[in-house]
């Protein structure tokens, strides 16, 4: 059936794309047909007021930042340095930034 390496290589190639293909094409379908669960649980997600994803596990800092305050960060020692990693990472969460409120 196949007489050279490269006709074996062109058949694995076509079909790994249209593998792909079918992976998108399932990623759209259910993207349709999830709309309104997605879309009820994003309601109660806001008439709840719960807090947002966990990104990171080292700190509760940085796994929860709507929930951090300023000396959240130093709360051994108001010395301490920073020893996570995440938390040089993490941007500041925006109810702390004093500059983007000004």
């Amino acid at each position: 059936m196949f007489q050279r390496k490269s006709d074996i290589l062109a058949a694995y190639l076509f079909l790994g794309i249209l593998a792909l293909g079918l992976i998108f094409t399932d990623v759209a379908m259910r993207q349709h047909l999830d709309a309104p669960v997605l879309k009820q649980r994003r309601e109660i997600v806001r008439v709840l007021a719960l807090t947002d994803l966990a990104l990171f596990t080292e700190a509760r800092y940085t796994r929860h930042p709507s929930m951090a305050d300023r000396n959240t960060p130093f709360q051994d020692h108001p010395l301490s340095l920073e020893h996570f990693p995440s938390g040089s990472i993490l941007a500041l969460p925006p109810h702390l930034n004093t500059t983007a409120t000004q």
